[in-house]
């Protein structure tokens, strides 16, 4: 995407402004109105799951979110009995449902099971008149462990009811289990699974960052390996991390224009205090961001809204430390490139380690070989302030880690592992015409490699770039249109458990909003390229663009692709009602 420029205080400017706001309304005027369920959906691969499996499902839970805030749903959970020996399943996913009809902003939904958090998602915002709806469902497999014995789920909705907002979100949670059998293998698990999370009985179990979060673990003696999967996402004044401000610019810009800290964010995960493995995180639009109607239920979402994204790290180079019977302080917090390093409030993040062990019982025992890791990135900030007010500022950072180990487990096998990081993270943000228009363009990419005597067992590659040209179309700030490039590029291989696969995804989507005191409306155009390919020969590809509150093309193919697909062009909604009193946020201010 291209980043314009307009002349300060010029009629042109006004005009093109004008012109942008008039052929988005355009649409708008010539829709009809009418009620229909909108489905909404996040383009993604349909789970990997054996076709000709027994199946059971059972319902986890169900609940309506009304005034939720601080009240999660809590439920005893008993593994079924009727799809084999418990834990030998082939695969496990949760279906998830929600219907909702008002007024009421997104929401983060925090699922925890065992103390460990397994998905993160949010709600799209709902509209009124019939509502909207939507399924997801989430492979788990590699969790199973968890589902192989009692305990006790808790899914976190924080919702409000209150003046202005009505919306309930209506959901129902199911578990489905597919059968191992002669033919069908049982899924490849780890021997033991450990939370990285609050580890609290009554609520989700994310921690709010800062302060960093610490929590004590104490492994077997015999673990031989061990891997971390970390959850991290901004909210309130980070929800926008990346249109944040580099502190020594911030006072350059009009009042109530950005919050500061800049817009890098850096994950980091600590072992007694040695940085062990980072993640430069993907950035997630919520339905509310910017433009409601982009997003919401028409229909499509952000990718990663419904599903935000996870990172894998290897921690085997300190199993012989970790295996010494007693505990160990494991930290995550979030770091920025201001020199203290700090950010707002606020993260939420959680973490769960996969381990595995040996077979001996006797302990494991070895010693890190090379450790080259700095504590934070390298940055450089450099900006300009032109004589007219315009502001250019550019944030760059990178970051390289490597640690070998030798691992000797109590069978007397040797494991050599090398685990190293190279990451780079660039953005160039653009407050121009009295920060009237504000554009961003960034880009984070990296490459992690674990090999364990010369195998991989982790490899992250990596590129998320996105675009953003946020412009502010009345005086008064109510009106504005925004349009977004953004992509996920990701080779991966999260576990020796799993299966490498390698996902491209581009999201192209342009909005108008208007806030009113008789109702607030927009409307808008979303565009999406899927691709998905694993190493095990499955394959997924989708083309699918919305506008106005119709899905326009909808092309599908591959190997997991249903047998009823292939081109569907100009399937209406029966809903162009560009009227709704949705929610919207915005970078730097509260509207």
């Amino acid at each position: 995407m291209t980043l314009t420029r307009e002349t300060v205080g010029s009629s042109n400017g006004f005009m093109l402004r004008l012109a942008s706001l008039l052929g988005l309304l355009l649409p708008l005027l010539l829709s009809s109105v009418s009620a229909a369920v909108l489905e909404n959906f996040q383009v993604t691969q349909p789970p990997i799951v054996p076709k000709d499996a027994k199946q059971c499902t059972i319902k986890i839970l169900q609940r309506d979110f009304a005034f939720s805030y601080g009240i999660s749903e809590i439920v005893p959970y008993t593994p079924p009995l009727d799809c084999g020996e418990t834990g030998s399943w082939a695969a496990v996913t949760l279906n998830f449902t929600v219907t909702s009809n008002g007024t009421q902003y997104d929401r983060l939904a925090i699922f925890t099971f065992q103390n460990v958090e397994i998905w993160r998602s949010s709600t799209p915002e709902p509209t009124r008149g019939d509502g909207i709806i939507w399924t997801y469902i989430k492979d788990v497999t590699r969790y199973t462990p968890l589902f192989a014995k009692d305990g006790t789920f808790i899914l976190q909705l924080d919702n409000l009811i209150q003046t202005g907002l009505d919306g309930v979100y209506s959901t129902v949670l199911h578990a489905t289990f597919y059968a191992s059998s002669e033919g069908i293998p049982p899924a490849k698990t780890s021997d033991l699974i450990v939370p990285i999370s609050t580890l609290k009985n009554d609520t989700g179990n994310a921690a709010s960052v800062p302060p960093g979060f610490s929590v004590s673990v104490t492994l077997p003696q015999n673990t031989v390996q061990v891997f971390a999967e970390l959850y991290a996402s901004g909210n309130s004044a980070e929800e926008f991390w990346y249109y944040n401000v580099a502190n020594e610019f911030l006072d350059d810009l009009p009042p109530d224009t950005a919050y500061g800290q800049g817009p890098f964010r850096e994950v980091r995960l600590l072992v007694d205090g040695q940085l062990a493995g980072v993640a430069f995180p993907y950035i997630t639009i919520f339905t509310g961001g910017f433009v409601p109607a982009v997003w919401r239920a028409r229909p499509i979402s952000s990718y990663g809204a419904l599903d935000l994204p996870t990172y894998f790290l290897d921690l085997t180079p300190f199993a012989p430390l970790l295996a010494d019977g007693k505990p160990h302080q494991i930290t995550v917090d979030v770091a920025s490139a201001e020199n203290d390093h700090a950010i707002l409030q606020n993260w939420y993040v959680s973490g769960v380690l996969q381990v595995f062990t040996d077979p001996s019982e006797k302990p494991t025992t070895g010693n890190i070989t090379r450790y080259s890791v700095e504590p934070f990135a390298q940055i450089k900030t450099t900006g300009s302030v032109a004589g007219n007010g315009d502001v250019v500022v550019t944030v760059s950072a990178t970051r390289k880690l490597s640690i070998e180990a030798n691992v000797v487990s109590g069978s007397g096998k040797v494991n050599h592992v090398e685990w190293s990081q190279a990451l780079d993270f660039s953005s160039t943000q653009y407050y121009l015409d009295g920060a009237k228009q504000q554009n961003i363009k960034q880009t984070s990419t990296g490459q992690f490699i674990s090999r364990h005597n010369g195998v991989p067992k982790v490899t992250d590659k990596f590129s998320y770039p996105i675009s953003v040209n946020y412009t502010i179309l009345s005086d008064d700030g109510r009106s504005w249109k925004t349009d977004f490039d953004h992509s996920y590029d990701r080779d991966l291989l999260p576990l020796p458990i799993a299966v490498r696969s390698a996902i491209k995804q581009r999201q192209t989507a342009t909005g108008f909003y208007n806030l009113s005191p008789t109702g607030n409306f927009g409307n808008g155009t979303n565009n999406n390229t899927f691709s998905y390919v694993d190493w095990s020969g499955n394959t997924y590809r989708r083309r699918v663009n919305a506008a106005y509150n119709n899905i326009t093309l909808d092309e599908v193919g591959g190997t997991l692709a249903p047998a009823s697909s292939g081109q569907r062009t100009s399937h209406s909604s029966d809903n162009n009602d560009s009227n709704f009193d949705s929610k919207a946020r915005v970078p730097g201010r509260y509207v």
